[in-house]
């Protein structure tokens, strides 16, 4: 088994595609304008309209973490300090040696941007 994607269930996909563009740096490859995908080079992230199912309830995750592996978590935090982007926590080293910077999506999601310790 292979974990390729994670899904985003919204009620505004162009508002959180823009986002994600922005905060990643990558670009989103649109299917139709209630689904898009930003294909990063281990995992997709596939954001979709809550018209598309109605088995999951948008802006309602308090338990997953969405994560990004970035070069410099530090310069990432400078990058994203001036734009309208909700930290949860500024850089932190965590106990097993990330270093971690915690923010919010504009639905609430929790986005986790870390690098492994040297």
């Amino acid at each position: 088994m292979k974990l390729v994607s994670l899904r985003v269930i919204t009620h505004d996909v162009a508002r959180l595609v823009e986002f994600y563009e922005r905060t990643t740096r990558l670009e989103a490859h649109w299917r139709t304008e209630q689904f898009a995908e930003l294909v990063g080079p281990s995992c997709t992230l596939a954001i979709g309209s809550a018209n598309t199912t109605g088995a999951a309830v948008p802006e309602s995750n308090r338990t997953a973490i969405i994560e990004f592996r970035v070069e410099d978590v530090d310069r990432e935090y400078e990058r994203l300090a001036g734009q309208d982007v909700e930290f949860v926590q500024k850089p932190t080293t965590m106990p097993w040696g990330n270093r971690s910077l915690l923010f919010r999506d504009p639905d609430g999601n929790l986005i986790n941007f870390f690098a492994p310790p040297a």
